[in-house]
């Protein structure tokens, strides 16, 4: 039986990888801080939990693991550039430190995780693929650039290294996320009718169901080493490079209900489509469409197993916390709030 760390487990992808790789057949050690709850990920007898942060990894996380699936991650943009710092340690040199650990510990394959957003603004008509030029615009974009740069050429013989450009994710997740275009687009068109899509709508950009993007991480475990061994490939298709104005539309046809458009924030200046060719030669295709991610979430929203709510929004939840953090950390004396530390008594 083969074992997977994966990292950022309790996170949108993790806690719908995580339970694909136990109906596998692995056995699974999953490392999250678990910000969005522990709860999210369920007991298994081949999952075994560890709460700790990826910046603390020690060598003992790494015996008996045979593949490394790096998902930890400050994961969008809004909360690259209000936690800047925390960015470039956890998504680049965290990740970087994670692959050399890896590799010292004997581990055989080590996938990343990173984001076609590292493409950035192209020409209208520009198609890219893995050799295109990158233009990262955001910190979250140029931070997984950087991770990527460090860690491809630790690839050898004994050490197989694989990059994941994965597009705008959607779909239903355990651990639900409603900053993502097609999700929060799906969110106000089920609420009151009336779907948010940030202008101009011209932009474009490929889109991936959170469930085809884990695909593509479990496929990439049994991939022939001497095809993607220190290669990055593009995960996504041709099908989701989607307009953002038609793919509202597209949202809005998928629910029963009457929806009209709402225009918010200045014109997004990210716009970029990509080639997926490399990955579907391996024999990988994405089977999920826009409408299909409309469909489960809405159908998790009429069953009340989600809602739209501070923790399934990824930078209020940050604040959220780094609030209490700060108000928790002012008003604590002698090791509680009300209930005190008895052992300080003097």
């Amino acid at each position: 039986m083969e074992q997977v760390l994966v990292t950022g487990a309790g996170g949108y992808i993790g806690t719908t990888l995580v339970p694909m790789l136990l109906e596998d057949g692995y056995a699974v050690r999953a490392v999250d801080r678990f910000f969005f709850g522990r709860e999210l990920l369920a007991d298994h007898d081949r999952l075994q939990v560890v709460q700790e942060d990826v910046r603390r990894l020690r060598d003992i996380h790494f015996e008996g693991i045979d593949h490394v699936i790096d998902l930890a991650a400050i994961s969008n943009d809004p909360s690259g550039e209000l936690f800047q710092e925390a960015t470039w340690q956890i998504n680049h040199r965290a990740r970087a430190r994670v692959a050399r650990l890896a590799k010292a510990m004997g581990v055989k394959r080590y996938l990343l995780p990173s984001s076609c957003s590292v493409y950035g603004f192209q020409s209208p008509g520009v198609l890219v693929d893995e050799t295109s030029p990158t233009n990262p615009l955001t910190t979250y974009a140029k931070a997984n650039e950087r991770a990527e740069q460090d860690i491809l050429p630790l690839g050898d013989d004994d050490f197989c290294v694989v990059v994941l450009r994965q597009s705008t994710l959607y779909g239903y997740s355990p651990r639900m996320r409603f900053d993502l275009a097609i999700n929060g687009m799906t969110y106000g068109a089920w609420k009151n009718g009336v779907l948010p899509l940030m202008r101009d709508g011209s932009q474009w950009r490929p889109m991936v169901h959170v469930r085809d993007a884990s695909r593509a991480q479990a496929f990439m475990l049994t991939a022939d080493v001497s095809k993607v061994n220190g290669q990055v490939f593009n995960v996504g298709s041709a099908e989701g490079n989607y307009q953002l104005g038609p793919l509202a539309n597209c949202v809005a046809d998928a629910l029963p209900n009457e929806v009209s458009i709402e225009w918010y924030g200045d014109p997004d200046t990210r716009s970029y489509r990509v080639l997926f060719d490399k990955i579907e030669r391996l024999g990988y295709k994405a089977e999920l469409t826009a409408e299909d991610g409309v469909r489960d979430v809405s159908r998790a929203l009429d069953a009340g197993l989600t809602d739209r709510d501070d923790r399934t929004l990824t930078l209020e939840w940050y604040r959220e916390l780094d609030h209490w953090h700060r108000l928790i950390k002012a008003l604590e004396m002698y090791g509680g709030l009300l209930n005190l530390d008895e052992g300080g008594k003097g």
